[in-house]
């Protein structure tokens, strides 16, 4: 956790008070703080490699851009612990194109973070070294424990959760975050290596899944996830908020289907609990082409969405889930909020 910090709070705090230390011209002072207020995100996930570019503000942010690329890191290698030769060029190649953009943008700021797919891969260490030496991008390889304080953190940004405790979830490829909090308080939090690659590959072999595979599934779930049932009969939210991939899907899927309008500037995403049902039956009858078919769904979400949703319907039954909440928010949001609180810290400070 601190090493993150160290690698964001202490440049931006270090690049301003120079600023204001060193330069005299106001108009040179302002073009140079315009440079330094713009920041790039990159968020390495196991499925997904996303980029966000953003300017920020002591008082505001503005996200100008967006990108993602399939890169599938995980693929054929995750529950070995290794990244394969493939996995290893579509990685180099993604962040080559983002730093095509972010050059294009004139940034000087770039977070980079990966996550469980890196942190776990006994070569992951060698492709973030090979990365920074192609593309001067250094990325840090985050806990699962800081991954979940950052989901957190987009989160709260984007749902009101009020006093009500709140099971917040993110599926990622390699790892899935449980988080159980309100808008003030955290009650609990963990990461767990039980992402969707790693179900797809373990358990996903006939299409569509088949009745045996739906029940190990569900197995695996009560072996592995004893301690998140645990928690939550101890806290006993009611609601599950989730972030990203999957749930983002869901909503799209859920909209196509209820003639939903939706906008890019929305940080909540419509979805009902009492649609899911019918959404997860289709997707675990269908073959994948048919899957493909479904209005709203996308080819990077076809196959891991269907463990994901078992995971989902598994949760409903077993904790007692009355109704499910979509953030438009999650990891590379909260490393956006992390650097802001950042830049305001360090501009009143000096």
């Amino acid at each position: 956790m601190s090493g993150f910090h160290f690698f964001n709070r202490s440049k931006i705090h270090n690049e301003i008070t120079f600023l204001i230390r060193e330069t005299k011209d106001s108009y040179q002072f302002k073009a140079i703080l315009r440079r330094l207020m713009k920041v790039a995100i990159i968020d390495m996930g196991t499925n997904t490699f996303h980029l966000m570019l953003a300017e920020v503000t002591r008082d505001s942010y503005h996200i100008f851009h967006r990108d993602r690329v399939p890169v599938k890191i995980g693929e054929k290698g995750i529950n070995d612990n290794k990244i394969t030769d493939q996995a290893w060029d579509r990685a180099i190649n993604a962040i080559i194109g983002f730093k095509e953009k972010i050059n294009a943008s004139d940034i000087s700021n770039i977070y980079s973070t990966a996550t469980s797919a890196t942190r776990n891969a006994v070569n992951g260490k060698k492709l973030v070294e090979a990365i920074e030496k192609q593309t001067g991008i250094e990325t840090q390889i985050i806990s699962g424990e800081r991954e979940a304080e950052l989901i957190l953190k987009g989160t709260r940004m984007a749902v009101d959760l009020g006093d009500e405790k709140h099971l917040i979830m993110d599926i990622g490829g390699g790892s899935i975050e449980f988080i159980i909090a309100d808008a003030n308080e955290t009650y609990w939090m963990r990461s767990f290596e039980v992402g969707g690659q790693r179900l797809v590959e373990k358990f996903h072999h006939h299409d569509p899944i088949s009745e045996t595979e739906l029940s190990d599934l569900e197995k695996y779930f009560d072996e592995e996830l004893s301690e998140l049932i645990e928690q939550c009969a101890i806290h006993q939210p009611i609601t599950l908020v989730g972030c990203s991939g999957t749930f983002d899907t869901l909503s799209d899927i859920y909209c196509a289907r209820e003639n939903h309008q939706t906008n890019d500037d929305q940080t909540e995403l419509p979805f009902s609990i009492d649609s899911f049902d019918g959404i997860y039956q289709d997707l675990i009858t269908k073959s994948r082409s048919e899957r493909l078919a479904i209005e709203g769904m996308i080819e990077m979400r076809v196959d891991m969405i269907v463990v994901a949703s078992a995971l989902i319907d598994y949760l409903i039954r077993t904790i007692n889930i009355q109704g499910i909440r979509v953030s438009a928010y999650a990891l590379k949001e909260g490393v956006l909020f992390d650097t802001i609180d950042s830049v305001r810290n360090s501009i009143n400070t000096n």
